[in-house]
């Protein structure tokens, strides 16, 4: 095709498709390259590396589009702007190096830690604006557009804190996500009990972040430095007192109260049922998700009493997987019991990652990965039925299925991601972690395999009880799914999907050298 015909047909194209159209060309040649053969018979020219500007500038721009838009354009506007982002957010998994960073600058940087966590961020926020945009549109246009400003706002600050390569900035972006999810809360919760919630959320959270604030200082002036690239190749620190160990506590207790850890976790339930939509789905994908990276960030900076001291941890975080899991099938209300589902496979998370093995890291990072999208489209199927039932409580709202028999079936595969069938990424995320306990300790399989059997059974509960059964007789008209829940169900399931025929790309920084040869595609005698 000519360039002038290239042209016309692109002129023919909205312009959100021109956008995409643009973004797919500019960058195919790095996606097509990621499977080609071996790099030293490749011509010298420089790889194009995309770097994080790429990504925050466009976030940054959608501020004042938010605010300059007409009322009529506002959501389709938005909604494709933030697509065209998560478009671009995948061009990060096409930049492997040797050494793991990648869009270094002073600030920033990304690595096969980070990066999955990154994509996963970009790629929620037109999920939240296609599942808001029914119970946000009778609100005045400026209250929504305050709204869109407050998701846009948590988009930014969460790639600033995956990408931060400081300790400083990383613990100040950290805290400043609580304000836009605190306002999401307390202003578009659908309770009274919004406000309580907000309060717990708030001081749960900066009750445990206090200690890390000290701690940090503290590695600031014995070390020299708090950048995690020079942090990496520093001697390891002397911890021998009693203050040294007060000091790894204060360094973990943040993270460990984000996850949540079982016994700091009463903030999670209140805060997902009281939250809207799109709080509940940035909540259980995202936010949960900075307590994990941060202790995949610290733990290597605390290894010489991390193998004593995180004992208590594991033990506490695999008993809130057995409690959580429980308490689960005792839940009346759908919003509470996916909430603490998401702290049942969290505490999995926390005990793969303390026992500090290869296998653990990577299998903590897949089920992050996988229970983000997972938990996600829980929550939004769940939105879908309050937004016709106008109730959380589950015998209220059964036997749905008669009525909407294609979201029945969205119903089904959830579920089934949720208690992990095989060969999803739940399913690898979850071996991997329990395999590595059991090499651990072999007690652990007790608790892991009894974690997952109530696992199973809470997800098939929670289909029963929405799904099967007669109709309430107070159920007498609802409105049939809209395409816009279809779409919604769908994107959040394709990933996950499409992560099975490629699960490197979520495995972290742990297994960087093997990740790299497969997707270079070099031979063995070609590793050098």
């Amino acid at each position: 095709m000519s360039s002038s015909a290239r042209l016309r047909s692109l002129l023919s194209l909205p312009p959100p498709f021109i956008s995409v159209f643009s973004l797919w060309s500019k960058h195919w040649p790095s996606f097509a390259s990621s499977g080609c053969s071996n790099p030293r018979h490749r011509p010298p020219t420089k790889p194009e590396r995309p770097a994080m500007l790429k990504i925050l500038i466009p976030t940054l721009v959608m501020l004042p589009t938010t605010w300059l838009t007409p009322p009529k354009w506002l959501w389709p506007a938005t909604l494709a702007h933030s697509f065209v982002i998560a478009l671009a957010s995948l061009t990060w998994f096409c930049t492997p190096t040797e050494a793991g960073w990648t869009s270094l600058n002073l600030y920033m940087a990304t690595d096969p830690l980070s990066t999955p966590l990154l994509t996963l961020t970009c790629w929620l926020l037109p999920l939240m604006l296609l599942a808001s945009q029914n119970h946000t549109i009778a609100e005045p246009i400026a209250r929504q557009r305050v709204y869109i400003m407050l998701l846009i706002t948590l988009q930014i600050f969460l790639i600033l804190a995956f990408s931060a390569s400081e300790l400083i900035m990383f613990y100040v972006i950290f805290e400043a996500t609580l304000i836009p999810t605190l306002i999401i809360i307390t202003r578009w919760g659908n309770q009274t009990e919004r406000l309580n919630a907000g309060i717990y959320f708030l001081f749960y959270t900066l009750a445990g972040s206090l200690p890390l604030l000290v701690a940090l200082l503290l590695l600031q002036n014995s070390s020299g430095t708090l950048s995690l690239i020079t942090l990496s190749f520093t001697d390891p620190l002397p911890l021998l007192s009693y203050a040294d160990k007060l000091w790894w506590v204060s360094c973990l207790l943040a993270f460990l109260v984000k996850i949540p850890l079982y016994g700091v976790h009463l903030w999670l339930p209140k805060a997902h049922v009281e939250a809207p939509i799109a709080g509940s789905i940035i909540l259980a994908a995202v936010l949960l998700k900075l307590g994990g990276y941060g202790i995949m960030r610290m733990i290597p900076l605390l290894a010489p009493l991390t193998k004593e001291l995180s004992y208590p941890f594991v033990i506490f975080a695999l008993w809130g997987v057995i409690i959580t899991s429980s308490i689960c099938l005792r839940q009346t209300d759908l919003k509470s019991l996916i909430a603490y589902s998401s702290v049942s496979h969290m505490g999995l998370v926390a005990g793969g990652i303390l026992i500090q093995t290869p296998w653990g890291f990577s299998g903590a990072l897949i089920l992050m990965i996988a229970h983000g999208l997972t938990s996600s489209v829980l929550f939004c199927l769940a939105n879908t039925s309050y937004e016709r039932t106008h109730s959380r409580t589950m015998a209220l709202a059964r036997g749905l299925q008669t009525i909407l028999p294609l979201i029945a079936t969205w119903w089904f595969i959830s579920s089934l991601a949720n208690l992990a069938l095989p060969p999803l990424p739940n399913l690898i995320g979850e071996l991997i972690i329990i395999t590595s306990l059991f090499n651990w300790s072999w007690g652990t399989l007790l608790l892991t395999g009894l974690g997952t059997l109530i696992t199973a059974g809470y997800s098939l509960y929670i289909f029963l009880m929405t799904q099967r059964g007669p109709l309430p007789s107070h159920i007498i008209a609802l409105d049939p799914s809209h395409t816009r829940e279809h779409l919604l169900v769908s994107l959040h399931l394709l990933p996950l999907l499409l992560l099975i025929l490629k699960p490197e790309l979520v495995w972290g920084w742990t297994t960087c050298r093997y990740s790299l040869i497969k997707i270079l595609g070099c031979d063995s005698k070609d590793r050098g």
